[in-house]
């Protein structure tokens, strides 16, 4: 992430913590899980506050959590009881460790050049038949915006970016609405991918 995120992040963890915990992000999280065997392990990559790491552990998955962020790591251990750790994407370095990666509106801080290398790993970093979820804001902008980095996508611009990157298949995509009601007329790009 460039630095002007981390830091945002720095400075707003416990403010972010606060907008987004308490968010029901369970549809989404429902439709990544019916994918996986039960107990299964998930890295929670970019996991922010722990939300969803919680809703895995609740679920009898295991959990990995990483976040960029050392503020948003302290947080989302204090939620979950998790030992959280502090990664940037471009350094994960698991290897066949994982049936699941969740990347929810994590990804997304990264430049569309540095995705690609990034995907590459996640996929090492699956178990063969192994699934990820990520998602993106829905359009074309890249830039800053309110403080941090974005990168957004449409469902054919992440296919063109993809089909060079990864030998993973796209299996589900589809767009939804932000999940806090006060974004109700922002659109995401959500991704269900398969490592064959």
């Amino acid at each position: 992430m460039t630095d002007s995120t981390l830091e945002y992040y720095r400075v707003n963890a416990e403010a972010f913590s606060k907008a987004t915990v308490g968010v029901d992000f369970s549809e989404m999280a429902n439709r990544f899980l019916e994918l996986l065997p039960p107990g299964a392990a998930i890295l929670d990559l970019g996991c922010g506050s722990g939300r969803d790491s919680l809703y895995f552990l609740k679920r009898g998955f295991r959990v990995t959590a990483a976040d960029g962020s050392p503020e948003m790591c302290r947080i989302a251990s204090r939620n979950t009881g998790l030992q959280v750790r502090t990664l940037l994407f471009g350094n994960l370095d698991y290897e066949n460790a994982f049936d699941g990666i969740w990347a929810c509106a994590s990804l997304l801080h990264l430049p569309a050049e540095k995705l690609g290398p990034v995907f590459g790993k996640a996929e090492r970093a699956l178990l063969p038949r192994g699934v990820m979820y990520a998602s993106f804001k829905y359009g074309t902008f890249s830039g800053m915006r309110n403080g941090r980095f974005f990168t957004d996508f449409t469902a054919r611009s992440f296919k063109s970016l993809w089909g060079k990157h990864s030998g993973m298949i796209i299996e589900d995509s589809w767009i939804s609405g932000d999940a806090r009601p006060d974004r109700k007329d922002e659109k995401w790009l959500n991704l269900l991918m398969r490592k064959v």
